[in-house]
């Protein structure tokens, strides 16, 4: 029996934690010798080194890692989690979970492309990380990579899309902030977007990229800085958590207001990691502002649909294991949340799935269905496939 004890269950959000030399093998010349290793001393390395050394023992230590298989959803988290950069223990620990898809996303090889004191860094950082990504995920069908674009120059993110694309990535993550001095929704960009949407592969926004922190100055409140959730100083904390939604929103706004999609109809993407119960009220807000501004703004009136209309057709959320997904849905739509483990990381909880029954527990098996499947067979156009088998 696995953990999801026999329900269609697709994994909206999981993670690989990157070794040392996760990018090394992908990297040639200046470009090798500038990310020769993904952690440095100020992130913490030394603390993540040693995890990943206790991991990676735990290969050949036959009980240690019978141990660690028996339940992974509840054993050890972060770079210990089963599977975390191994890919033949991830291949069976989704054996265990049941998992019928998962989008696999990098966690700390992000950082190596915050490191970059150059565009060509940058991309060469980029260009690494899918690699590494795909190939963990090629170990197994049910793993979709998700690649990473920079979007500062519309020509190379167009060029980065395509060669991920091409080799396999089954998604495209971007940055939540403004795409270099430009929006996202600029015309520059309509052929990046226009390419996501032909050839049928969504846009991810995930926590990390773009995402907004606390202002430097309430940093400085007399006290010592608490650990984070991985136990060090790498990730964000409480006052952190509560800024995640702003970026996204900042973003969506953009693509809605700038007619992104309304001039790709059929571009769809997905908001991981930030939380979903703020959605609701921001489709409200959306709607709000044309109602304020549209008898003088020409932008909205020139919308085919309500502001709200355009996020409820394109884009679907992963609220946490521990919000009310039933009160969401009640105050909104069904269709717009998805299933998520966040696997191997802490945030994503021991029991993902129990926690989100428990929320739903008074819906119909159609609505519960939408969020633990349908809602991401959509966003990922795996609805469109599905008609198209049985209109053969």
């Amino acid at each position: 029996m696995t953990y999801v004890n026999g329900r269609i269950v697709n994994d909206a959000d999981a993670h690989t934690m990157e070794t040392q030399d996760w990018l090394a093998p992908y990297l040639e010349g200046e470009f090798k010798e500038v990310y020769s290793g993904v952690y440095s001393k100020r992130e913490g390395g030394e603390r993540i080194v040693k995890m990943i050394e206790l991991a990676e023992a735990r290969r050949t230590d036959p009980e240690a890692r019978a141990k660690a298989a028996e339940n992974p959803i509840q054993g050890a988290k972060g770079w210990l989690g089963f599977g975390g950069f191994d890919k033949d223990e991830r291949v069976e620990a989704l054996d265990w979970l049941g998992f019928t898809s998962q989008l696999v996303f990098p966690t700390f090889g992000l950082a190596a492309i915050g490191r970059a004191k150059s565009e060509d860094q940058a991309y060469a950082a980029a260009r690494a990380l899918n690699c590494a990504q795909i190939d963990f995920c090629n170990a197994d069908p049910r793993m979709v990579a998700v690649a990473f674009c920079p979007m500062d120059n519309p020509v190379r993110a167009l060029e980065e899309a395509r060669f991920a694309v091409e080799r396999g990535a089954g998604a495209v993550m971007v940055s939540a902030s403004p795409a270099g001095d430009r929006s996202p929704g600029h015309p520059d960009h309509d052929p990046f977007w226009s390419y996501l949407e032909d050839n049928r592969i969504p846009f991810m926004l995930h926590i990390g990229p773009g995402t907004k922190r606390q202002p430097k100055g309430y940093m400085n409140n007399g006290r010592e800085r608490a650990a984070d959730l991985h136990g060090g100083g790498e990730n964000l904390r409480f006052p952190d958590f509560v800024c995640l939604w702003y970026a996204p929103q900042e973003f969506l706004t953009a693509m809605v207001y700038d007619g992104v999609f309304q001039r790709f109809p059929d571009l769809r993407g997905g908001v991981i990691e930030s939380g979903a119960g703020w959605v609701p009220e921001f489709l409200r807000m959306l709607d709000h502002g044309w109602h304020s501004f549209n008898k003088t703004d020409t932008y909205l009136q020139a919308m085919d649909l309500m502001p709200s209309e355009y996020i409820r057709r394109a884009v679907r959320f992963t609220p946490f294991p521990n919000e009310d997904v039933g009160r969401m849905i009640r105050d909104s739509s069904p269709e717009l949340y998805m299933f998520s483990s966040d696997y191997p990381h802490p945030e994503g909880t021991r029991d993902p799935l129990g926690k989100f029954e428990a929320s739903i527990a008074d819906f119909d098996e159609d609505t519960k269905d939408m969020f633990y499947r349908a809602n991401y067979d959509f966003m990922m156009f795996r609805d469109a496939d599905r008609m198209a088998v049985a209109a053969e």
